[in-house]
């Protein structure tokens, strides 16, 4: 709970930030309040360095430097705050860059993500109203099994293998699905036996708890996140994100300078991610072998792997007639240049085209792994336990391949996020899939860590390059991400860049757009004609260096740093050009950078100006959806979390089979790359631990389906 003082500050900020009228116009106020809620959900330490920038706000010796003028933010003059905040804005002193740009994504994502506050052009949710653009709803003509896209003829066979769950594999009485429990039904302390214990649902962990199912093995998987249904997905920003991300999408670097959306619910990043499925690239995977000693993984030896998930998962290429304006002028620009660019495969089935995959799909058309790896798990016996956070690991036994663990899990209220339980899960085999910030902290809490484990975190880091056109762009409703310029993707030593388009979710687009105040408002409220392109940048090119990593500290809090390399940020600059010369030959009238120093050009000649802004922590907007690295295979355990096999090196029975076992950044979206790997992990877990006798579980499971 802030002061008083506190209060007063943020709400004069909130005034300040959008911007909005003085009192006794209530907004702001209403506003402030609606910041501090969120501040309340940050955590402990968070929240307090949140309140410590306040109380740096209301000191007058702060407000002599940043406004020349011995008196808090609360009690000056507009023009004064806006000096001040420009002050901390451009400052030098990288600790004021991150406080300011803490607090001002707080209050513009807060603001803009509640629809009552969308600009004149934004659309209500696709399922409250009739398509009103070319690019939204079904396409016209008959559906075609090769395409991912919904159709008005309909027609055309369900290609996705998903397995419906009978009601008869309710086997632990739960009264709404089959196989999963909820934390709301946990009371008190609960211990649970299996073979396999699978922490992670999303792309390696429900990949794997399928596979080792379907083997035979008594699975259960745990999910910090709820398990949400169709319906629940309200396609409102102000709701869905709390509820589908980390830390209610507020996740980021300890400087604050790189913002990482990942997922937090069943499915993981599979079920806000934006489809797209993108093979590993062959040199990527050599390069694995090669230098890192990944076995079995070579292009020869995944291309079967990737079929499988792809035909599993309905992977099938966005046909022409089905790119919004962003895309098409990805397409359309690149093309003109001369560079390569297409279309590429989305893991989707009768998709509607309402724009709102990152916010989950309300329409069944995704086939991420809560629509297909976990029923299959279910329907194999698997159990699912949902809202459970799980803290720590230990050995109940010594010796063996696969000693005796026990799994320690709080149990959740899906709503406050405050305990209400305890589960312990015993398990010879355990799989972590927790992600690369979750598992090597799990580790690290479980003293399983050292070596590898939290190094060489991988981001590739992304900022966006925003075209003006005369015409409707608006980027909110299609398919998000459709079409790929992979031009630059190899570069000259295998590490280089490539541009695609994101959503434009109200909330998400402020945050991430440069400024505050009337400027920035006026490029809010331009977004129907703004198309935003994302360069996306393969970092560790310098090899052998690790560019940052996840940590717990002696008081047990979670620290991210990264800092990129000047060749990954060469890179990012680069690609930034290229994305601005496929704007303007695209049609954009007038295309502009996120650095914090407008940098506004209106023709390619002026290109030269990106280079010269700069582009340090908190001075440009990066971001990062594809969190890798940290528990990297390898057989130096010095740089290495894993053994070529997965098993966390000098502990037998624990495996990883998530993004963080990737060796290097993979250098396309991370998706099929993280299910392939998966699948190869669990085979070898498979093999190494031959599932025994059924448990109930599995016999019962066995029953239902004959």
């Amino acid at each position: 709970m802030l002061s008083p003082r506190q209060q007063a500050t943020l709400v004069a900020l909130c005034r300040r930030m959008v911007p909005l009228p003085d009192e006794p116009d209530p907004s702001a106020a209403r506003l402030a309040r609606a910041v501090e809620v969120r501040i309340g959900t940050l955590g402990a330490e968070r929240a307090r360095r949140a309140g410590f920038v306040l109380n740096l706000l209301d000191s007058r010796l702060a407000g002599l430097a940043g406004a020349a003028r011995p008196s808090g933010f609360a009690a000056l003059d507009a023009a004064r705050q806006d000096a001040w905040l420009r002050r901390w804005e451009l400052s030098p002193a990288s600790a004021l860059r991150s406080a300011f740009q803490a607090l001002r994504r707080l209050v513009l994502s807060t603001w803009y993500a509640d629809p009552a506050n969308h600009p004149a052009g934004y659309r209500a949710p696709y399922h409250l109203r009739a398509p009103e653009l070319p690019w939204e709803g079904p396409l016209p003509g008959a559906t075609q099994s090769d395409e991912p896209v919904a159709r008005t003829g309909g027609g055309g066979p369900r290609s996705a293998r998903v397995i419906s769950i009978r009601p008869q594999l309710d086997l632990l009485s739960d009264p709404e699905i089959s196989g999963v429990v909820q934390g709301a039904r946990l009371r008190g302390d609960t211990r649970v036996r299996a073979g396999v214990c699978v922490i992670g649902s999303g792309a390696g962990g429900a990949v794997a708890a399928a596979r080792l199912a379907e083997a035979g093995h008594d699975v259960v998987l745990l999910e910090e996140g709820a398990f949400w249904r169709a319906e629940q997905f309200s396609e409102r920003e102000s709701e869905m994100m709390p509820r589908l991300y980390a830390e209610g999408g507020t996740r980021a670097t300890d400087d604050l300078s790189i913002p990482l959306l990942q997922g937090r619910a069943v499915g993981g990043g599979t079920t806000v991610n934006w489809l797209a499925m993108l093979r590993t690239p062959d040199w990527v995977l050599d390069e694995w072998a090669c230098d890192h000693g990944a076995v079995g993984m070579r292009p020869a030896d995944m291309a079967a792997v990737f079929d499988r998930v792809e035909e599993e998962t309905s992977a099938r290429r966005v046909p022409d007639d089905a790119h919004n304006p962003p895309n098409r002028a990805l397409l359309d620009g690149a093309r003109a240049l001369g560079w390569s660019a297409g279309a590429v495969r989305v893991n989707a089935h009768g998709c509607v085209r309402s724009g709102s995959c990152g916010l989950g799909c309300r329409y069944g058309a995704r086939r991420g792994t809560a629509d297909v790896y976990v029923p299959t798990a279910l329907a194999a016996g698997a159990r699912l336990f949902t809202d459970v956070r799980v803290e720590r690991m230990e050995l109940a036994e010594r010796g063996g391949v696969s000693p005796l663990k026990r799994v320690h899990a709080t149990v959740l209220d899906r709503e406050t996020g405050a305990p209400r339980g305890t589960l312990v899960v015993e398990a010879p085999v355990v799989v972590v899939a927790a992600g690369a910030v979750g598992t090597p902290v799990l580790l690290q809490k479980s003293g399983m860590g050292g070596g590898g484990v939290g190094a060489f975190l991988r981001l590739h880091p992304t900022t966006a390059v925003i075209g003006r056109y005369a015409r409707e762009m608006y980027g909110g409703a299609g398919i998000p991400l459709s079409a790929i310029c992979d031009e630059f993707q190899r570069g000259g030593d295998g590490y280089g860049f490539w541009i695609e388009t994101p959503p434009m979710y109200a909330g998400l687009a402020a945050a991430s757009m440069p400024g505050f105040g009337v400027p920035h408002r006026d490029l809010v409220e331009a977004a129907p004609n703004l198309a935003s392109m994302i360069v996306l940048v393969r970092d560790g090119a310098e090899r052998g260096r690790s560019s940052g990593g996840v940590t717990v500290d002696r008081a047990g809090r979670v620290r991210i740093r990264y800092r990129m390399s000047s060749a990954d940020r060469d890179r990012l600059l680069r690609g930034m050009e290229a994305a601005a010369r496929i704007q303007f030959a695209a049609g954009a009238e007038e295309v502009s950078t996120l650095h914090a120093t407008a940098c506004r050009m209106r023709s390619p000649a002026e290109l030269g100006a990106i280079a010269r802004r700069p582009a340090g922590p908190n001075q440009l907007g990066v971001m990062s959806a594809h969190v890798n690295g940290t528990c990297r295979i390898g057989t130096d355990t010095r740089t290495s979390g894993c053994t070529p096999d997965g098993e966390r090196h000098g502990v037998p029975g624990v495996y990883v089979a998530d993004g963080s076992l990737l060796p290097t950044a993979p250098g396309v979206n991370p998706q099929e790359t993280i299910m392939a790997v998966a699948t190869a992990i669990a085979e070898r877990i498979t093999t190494r631990h031959p599932a025994g006798r059924a448990g109930s579980a599995g016999a019962l499971a066995a029953a239902a389906r004959t």
